[in-house]
């Protein structure tokens, strides 16, 4: 079948004439053909938005009727009579949570044109629009009837979901991401082809939320500045507040959400401690992080942003670890810790691991921090993916470029794998007059899972190598859930749990 135009939109009773040749000619069972002018005008006149026709070459040739219902008032067990309340509609609620789907059908002369698709992703953006939790249906098995001599219900729906048999309505629901609740028994009267069974199908709506809220709503596009820092000598402390105010101020002023500093940016600092063994100047830089941390909680709500502080040497009971701090716009602060130290820290600096692994709320969802070397760790990211963590940022320090390489490559990875965003921030430069920290090399980018929505490359934005800059830019959050429910691929959701698994142990 050829078509010069198609055109999907909301049904009007003008359309009744050929919506009821198109029912007849796709009911053989006149029991089911039971869409007649004064049925279809009590539907409209219920709920006329819900209500989907296509035309093709100006010939209505197919629809999608659905009703809002409060779904716990009808539970699993129900009848499409009890839904439809005997073909009154009156059971159709506009505060109810669920667009239930009670009829799709395509005239026979029009199938191939994939006009059923349409319609259904009509209908998927009618619920994402009225901000309902679902689409809920009871399908029809219309080839059952041909199977039921040699199987149950259940079993003729296990060999339709693995492709053994076909089932007009069951393999083009599966098709279009429902999945079965259950079976039905009785569902629909006077069903033959199917038994009278059909089977329970929802769609979850992946932008529902259960309240809206006018205000402090959960945000889609975020905005990320990320601090390609510069390492140079530093007087006093009040030089490297300044350099630090002077970043968060020109990434407020584009209105950012995050602004991303580099592991162990204070470093300058330490030259005033060069004399001393390497354990003992970075201890005593550590001398400065609880003010630089306060100072960053300061500029956090004068300038209204949430910063990642990067890190700096936290000594704490005895111990001294690689730590930051996310500093919530709202005054509130929460420590980090690198988890994977790298065996330099350990052997020249006497560090030890953290052992806190955890996503943090914001303003802007679930974010995931790990320093440098962490990210080279596919097991820690996935464990704050399995939390919800939907932007992963990671503060890195990188001496030389094939260093650089490993956290870069390992960063894309991580982006792919966990299907999030990954903002990764470093330092350039050069310390002459500090040990172990006299040269930097960094490429600060965010990163991007690797599907239609997003970059080819997997690369959002990225500074210049090696050179003082920002890097500002968007990402948005309904892409991951997109990519999450109707991606090219299912990272996240195709794991094989019956194989493998990664397990967070509870700390002693």
């Amino acid at each position: 079948m050829e078509a010069n135009s198609v055109t999907v939109r909301h049904l009007t009773l003008q359309d009744m004439t050929e919506l009821r040749q198109a029912s007849e000619s796709v009911y053989l069972n006149k029991e089911l053909a039971t869409w007649n002018e004064p049925t279809v005008k009590a539907l409209l006149t219920k709920f006329p938005e819900g209500q989907i026709c296509v035309v093709v070459d100006g010939i209505v040739v197919g629809c999608a009727f659905s009703l809002i219902i409060e779904y716990a008032d009808f539970g699993d067990e129900h009848t499409y009579s009890e839904i439809t309340s005997n073909m009154t509609f009156d059971n159709h609620d506009p505060k109810g949570d669920s667009l239930y789907g009670i009829e799709v059908f395509i005239h026979p002369d029009y199938r191939g044109l994939r006009l059923a698709r349409r319609l259904y992703d009509a209908r998927k953006e009618l619920c994402e629009n009225l901000n309902l939790r679902a689409i809920v249906a009871g399908g029809r098995m219309p080839n059952y009837a041909q199977h039921s001599d040699k199987m149950s219900a259940k079993q003729y729906i296990e060999k339709v979901k693995i492709k053994e048999l076909y089932d007009p309505v069951l393999s083009f629901q599966l098709a279009n991401d429902f999945y079965v609740r259950k079976l039905l028994t009785g569902y629909l009267s006077g069903d033959r082809e199917s038994m009278e069974y059909a089977t329970l199908l929802e769609w979850p709506n992946i932008f529902y939320t259960k309240s809206v809220k006018l205000i402090n709503a959960p945000r889609s596009e975020v905005r990320l500045g990320l601090v390609q820092w510069q390492m140079r000598s530093m007087k006093s402390i009040d030089d490297l507040f300044e350099q630090m105010e002077f970043y968060v101020d020109a990434v407020s002023d584009y209105k950012s959400d995050f602004v991303l500093f580099p592991e162990l940016f204070n470093a300058p600092l330490m030259a005033e401690f060069n004399h001393l063994r390497l354990t003992e100047s970075i201890r005593r830089l550590s001398e400065y992080t609880e003010q630089i941390r306060d100072k960053f909680i300061e500029f956090a709500i004068s300038y209204n942003i949430n910063i990642i502080t990067g890190s700096m040497p936290f000594f704490v009971d005895g111990s001294l670890y690689n730590s930051g701090f996310l500093c919530r716009r709202d005054g509130s602060w929460e420590r980090y810790d690198k988890i994977h130290l790298t065996p330099a820290e350990v052997r020249s600096w006497s560090m030890v691991g953290g052992k806190n692994l955890k996503v943090f709320d914001t303003d802007c969802g679930k974010i995931g921090i790990m320093i440098c070397y962490d990210v080279e760790f596919p097991e820690y990211s996935r464990i704050l993916a399995d939390q919800g963590m939907n932007i992963l940022f990671v503060p890195f320090l990188t001496d030389t470029q094939n260093g650089y390489t490993r956290v870069r490559h390992c960063a894309m990875a991580r982006a792919i794998e966990n299907e999030c965003y990954v903002a990764i921030a470093g330092a350039v430069g050069n310390l002459p007059k500090v040990n172990n920290m006299d040269i930097q090399y960094a490429q600060s980018a965010v990163f991007t899972p690797s599907d239609f929505a997003f970059p080819t490359t997997g690369i959002k934005a990225e500074a210049t190598p090696n050179s003082e800059m920002t890097v500002i830019v968007d990402v948005n959050l309904d892409l991951l859930k997109q990519l999450h429910s109707h991606g090219a691929v299912h990272t996240m959701r195709d794991r094989r749990h019956d194989l493998y698994s990664i397990t967070q142990h509870k700390k002693e």
